[in-house]
């Protein structure tokens, strides 16, 4: 078995960025599907790696990371220190901190919360999810028209932070066709040789 574990849930793009950058490092890992379903992230077992009953929760080496972007960061600085994936540099540290906590606002509460209304069935308002999704969105077609990247000059985890549910969006009835320089860095993105896609669900304008 290997010396990493991710327990997850496949159609979870929080999940879905750690397989990826995963995938990415060339490194590899034991996969352990969580059943939220029927409960098992509220196991004592479970709540023992994770008292918040969140996925992911990376094992590596006996060492328990959770929270997704944590886990990115984690592997950058472990696996690939100071490559372009996480930069010694303050400038462009400052930058992709600042989109890790864009991914884990507009983004959550936007696309990403959008497609749990329609996979999940989640209790949300979609035209508020759709708001925040557009106003993201939007931010992010104007850096991508000027940029390759979203944080430096090269990719970096503020990209895989952000892809997921990016790629993922039409399943919540995002448009993403609106923004064409977010599309063009979706398709940079899926060019590497070591890319994972996560499977799509066939709902909303991804019907």
């Amino acid at each position: 078995m290997s010396e990493r574990i991710l327990h997850q849930v496949t159609l979870s793009g929080h999940c879905h960025k750690v397989r990826l950058f995963l995938s990415l490092l060339g490194l590899s890992f034991t996969v352990k599907e969580i059943d939220m379903a029927a409960g098992e992230h509220q196991t004592s077992a479970f709540l023992a790696l994770n008292p918040l009953a969140q996925v992911p929760v990376l094992i590596d080496k006996g060492l328990v990371i959770t929270d997704s972007n944590a886990i990115l960061i984690y592997l950058a600085q472990t696996y690939a220190s100071g490559s372009h994936w996480y930069p010694d540099n303050t400038l462009v540290q400052t930058q992709i901190q600042k989109y890790l906590s864009l991914a884990a606002g507009l983004l959550a509460e936007g696309a990403a919360a959008a497609r749990l209304i329609n996979v999940f069935k989640a209790p949300l308002d979609k035209a508020a999810c759709l708001r925040k999704a557009d106003r993201l969105l939007t931010y992010l077609n104007q850096v991508l028209s000027n940029q390759n990247w979203l944080a430096a000059e090269q990719i970096s985890i503020a990209d895989i932070a952000h892809y997921s549910y990016i790629a993922h969006a039409p399943e919540g009835d995002v448009d993403l066709t609106l923004y064409p320089a977010v599309q063009q860095w979706l398709q940079r993105i899926e060019t590497n040789s070591r890319f994972v896609a996560m499977p799509k669900t066939f709902v909303g304008l991804q019907k």
